[in-house]
């Protein structure tokens, strides 16, 4: 006799290491004065002084064992309308998305793995 079994749950974690990027894109006028993440390493990453109206981390590898990643944005806008918004990228695909309208925007997006 042979046995063989076989699951088909695709949502099941591979085990292996996770690509992340956080992107945060505004719009035209916005200023980004402060991002906050955390690294591959489980570290809060604050980086001040920016400008500009959008901002990329590089590549960060994250651990199978890390259970969500956070990120964060300071930004200010040019009038009501403006806005921001906050991307999580898990091995290249748009996971999380949030965003912010006005002129303080602080959109911030958590994603559970």
């Amino acid at each position: 006799m042979i046995f063989s079994a076989c699951s088909k749950d695709k949502d099941k974690p591979s085990g292996g290491n996770h690509k992340v990027v956080f992107k945060a894109v505004g719009s035209a006028g916005t200023s980004i004065s402060t991002v906050v993440y955390v690294d591959g390493g489980g570290e809060n990453v604050t980086k001040t002084d920016l400008s500009g109206s959008t901002w990329e981390s590089g590549e960060l590898t994250f651990s199978s064992s890390v259970q969500a990643i956070s990120f964060g944005v300071q930004a200010t806008g040019p009038n009501a309308s403006a806005t921001m918004k906050v991307q999580i990228f898990v091995d290249g695909v748009m996971k999380k998305e949030s965003s912010g309208t006005g002129t303080i925007l602080v959109p911030s997006a958590t994603y559970y793995f």
